[in-house]
């Protein structure tokens, strides 16, 4: 229910994306405004020069390069410098400290040799770590962009207002308005706005948006309703029985709420190769400075050079791209090959789930009504003019089982007899007038009400059976069900045949749940569950050792899919399941799981090796930075080590790009 806190919640979220694209843009406009202003710094610097073999000075050039490399230092190392600060004051070193104590190493020891200190300027060194880095976080930003609306799109599922019945009136009022007790009107084809109990009225609910049971259900008076169903045909007069934080939806609510604030606190990898790094900066510093200038015949400039070396090459550049460059890339391949990553650390360890938790309708089934049996027992009627019959009564109805119906007959090209007189009879059917004469459409109770028989054969059918009698004469019955999707089969066999356990937790009742079960091939289902027990059922898993996947498209799956170490979203389904999700299948494929799995594997492969290279290399340059073979006459120069980087640097971005042939389509 849109009450108090749900308008918190959603001014919260807004302001949320706001931050998060704000920052994004920041991150953008800084590596944009350091690129420009560092290739002068960059085309200045003696050691570049020296590389190239060209030579290109004047008078002041040393003191601009000084100033466009303080400037970036501040303006674009802000980020890096704040971050230091913060995972500092967290007791957690990682990536901003590693890239603060590098970045401050090289703009101060470069600053002091401008002004007198001898030694070598690291101004060009400074300025690429910088541009790299802000372009590292950039990408990576950006490729987790999106933040999560679900919980503003769970409260959008009640209406705005309610008909409040006061005495003999009705009023109109805001559902924040409703007490516990209120008595309120529910027209045909409204949405329910609060949890109650039903005193006068009957109709069928749809409620597929928040249970998962892909049928409508009949109810009466004495019967409890949830906020959020949709009230298909009857008028209802429902007495409230809870409103705001006690509502069934605002449960669902806090469900995905805390389950998503557990998730985000995941760390990456890399930051935690960065804040060994950081130490490892540190120290090998402060022994190369002590070792050279207390142990040797070498003065304090000489020692003070060295260990800026060390402390600078510690910090490759290549680090700050390993792990969004892959990340990028793999987003960009996965799109294309039907896979939306929203959380790229579930989608890493998408190569861990061992245990697959698919909803039914919707996910394993196609989600809508769909024709599965015509049976004609009138024999002066054929298969076609029953159909044409139970189409022109259906064409105006709005109910599921009258879209499966009417799709049927368009699908075989069959022409609608004119009908008048047409009326829905609450919770038991159709009817209206053919010829003048009343034909109907019913349900298997208005047959046990009328003392109409009903043909044997009927009560074998799985699914919803309706009837189309004329008069009190039974014309025939169609036989309705929520069709298995064919990838289904595909993608169960190829998760069992990968040693992975594949169940099934559904909102509809035993028979069709078991229906399916069997006809798929799975391991186990659970039937007539409610979102909170499906999150119960994924924390149960996990509990027992399992790396539970779950796949669902609606909003009963919203907690469960949050809950999930990896919550997979069918695209087909609705808003709130693909923005609690980590990835969106957009094809509504079930088999897409399965190659969900094998590129976060090979993602998640390509991220290993880049850190490797990334740092790997600091084995061999650091000690040779230090000078530990200086006496053999072999040590690392800062040019040398600049070109070690570059070319960790050119590694790992054809590495990352080598992720296009390394996964297939």
């Amino acid at each position: 229910m849109k009450d108090h806190r749900q308008e918190e919640h959603k001014h919260h979220e807004h302001e949320q994306h706001h931050d998060h694209s704000a920052m994004i843009n920041d991150f953008k406009r800084r590596f944009f405004v350091c690129l420009i202003l560092g290739l002068p710094v960059i085309v200045l610097s003696p050691m570049i020069q020296e590389i190239l073999g060209y030579s290109l000075s004047f008078e002041g050039s040393t003191y601009l390069s000084a100033g466009l490399s303080s400037f970036i230092f501040f303006y674009g190392g802000w980020p890096f410098l704040t971050g230091l600060v913060s995972e500092l004051k967290e007791k957690q070193p990682g990536m901003m400290t590693l890239i603060a104590i590098a970045i401050t190493t090289a703009w101060a020891y470069s600053t002091a040799v401008v002004f007198g200190l001898e030694g070598k300027i690291f101004y060009w060194e400074l300025v690429s770590l910088i541009a790299i880095m802000l372009l590292g976080h950039w990408l990576e930003m950006k490729s987790v962009m999106g933040a999560s609306k679900a919980l503003q799109k769970l409260a959008e599922l009640m209406p705005d207002h309610a008909h409040r019945i006061t005495d003999d009136d009705i009023e109109d009022v805001k559902t924040t308005q409703l007490q516990k007790g209120d008595l309120i009107l529910v027209k045909p084809g409204e949405k329910i706005p609060a949890d109650g109990t039903v005193k006068e009225g009957e109709s069928e609910l749809d409620e597929s948006a928040l249970t998962g049971e892909s049928k409508p259900i009949t109810i009466g008076p004495g019967q409890e309703v949830k906020g959020g169903a949709v009230n298909l045909d009857g008028s209802l007069r429902i007495e409230v029985l809870s409103t705001g934080e006690e509502s069934y939806l605002n449960r669902v609510i806090k469900l995905v709420g805390d389950a998503q604030q557990v998730k985000s606190k995941t760390q990456t990898l890399a930051n935690k190769a960065a804040g060994i790094l950081a130490y490892v900066a540190i120290i090998a510093g402060a022994i190369t400075l002590l070792v050279w200038w207390q142990l040797s015949d070498k003065d304090f400039s000489f020692a003070l050079e060295r260990m800026v070396t060390v402390m600078i090459i510690t910090c490759p550049h290549a680090l700050g791209l390993a792990v969004p460059l892959v990340s990028a890339i793999s987003t960009a391949i996965s799109a294309k090959n039907g896979l939306l990553i929203r959380n790229k650390s579930a989608f890493e360890s998408a190569r861990k789930i061992d245990t697959v938790v698919f909803d039914k309708t919707g996910t394993l089934t196609k989600g809508e009504f769909e024709v599965q049996t015509l049976k004609v027992t009138d024999n002066s009627l054929s298969n076609e003019e029953l159909l044409a019959i139970a189409y022109a009564l259906e064409q105006e109805s709005e109910h599921p089982i009258a879209r499966g119906i009417v799709k049927e007959a368009k699908k075989q090209s069959v022409k609608a007899v004119k009908v008048t007189d047409f009326s829905a009879q609450k919770g038991k059917g159709v009817e209206a007038r053919i010829e003048g004469i009343k034909h109907a459409i019913v349900s298997p109770g208005y047959l046990k009400e009328n003392n109409i028989d009903m043909p044997n054969e009927a009560t074998e059918q799985k699914g919803t059976i309706v009837f189309v009698i004329r008069e009190n004469s039974l014309l025939g019955y169609v036989a309705l069900d929520d069709t298995i999707r064919e990838e289904s089969y595909q993608a169960i066999e190829e998760l069992k045949s990968k040693d992975i356990e594949v169940l099934m937790a559904t909102g509809d009742n035993e028979n069709t749940a078991k229906q399916v079960a069997e006809a798929i091939g799975l391991d186990g289902y659970h039937s007539g569950v409610l979102p909170h027990e499906k999150s119960e059922i994924i924390e149960r898993l996990q509990k027992d050792g399992k790396f539970v996947a779950m796949t669902g498209d609606g909003v009963n799956d919203a907690p469960a899919l949050a809950k999930a170490n990896v919550g997979i979203a069918i695209g087909s389904g609705t808003d709130i399941a693909a923005e609690t999700a980590d990835i969106i299948l957009t094809e509504s494929r079930p088999s897409d799981v399965v190659r969900l799995i094998t590129f976060g594997k090979a993602t998640y492969q390509k991220m290993i090796q880049n850190l490797v290279w990334a740092t790997g290399y600091n084995v061999f340059a650091i000690p040779l930075a230090a000078g530990i073979l200086y006496n053999q006459g072999i040590m690392i120069s800062p040019a040398l080590g600049a070109a070690l980087m570059s070319l960790s640097t050119v590694i790992c971005a054809l590495n990352a790009q080598s992720l296009k042939w390394s996964i297939k389509k």
